[in-house]
């Protein structure tokens, strides 16, 4: 599932890269804080499932929840880059 989300991910920000134009780089980043939120969303959740959770299952729910967030980081951090990168290629450009 990992792998789907950061594949799904790339391939937008590479699409939004090529449409070119000053706002590629503003939509790259907004894309990727959209979907950084929703991981982040995603983890708060399960956090609140495990402090409903005892023992084992709650430890697995919070190591769900810790893994999504360092998910969303770096899906943040590739939107910047990528957000970087078209703003280079659109200045090569003019």
């Amino acid at each position: 599932m990992k792998l789907v989300i950061k594949a799904a991910a790339f391939s937008a920000f590479l699409a939004l890269a090529a449409c070119g134009g000053s706002d590629a780089g503003d939509n790259i980043q907004a894309a990727a804080d959209n979907q950084a939120a929703a991981l982040e969303n995603e983890a708060s959740n399960l956090s609140d499932q495990a402090d409903n959770a005892t023992g084992n299952a709650a430890d697995s729910l919070e190591n769900q929840a810790s893994a999504l967030e360092n998910q969303a980081d770096n899906v943040q951090a590739a939107g910047e880059n990528a957000a970087d990168a078209a703003d280079e290629a659109a200045a090569n450009k003019q």
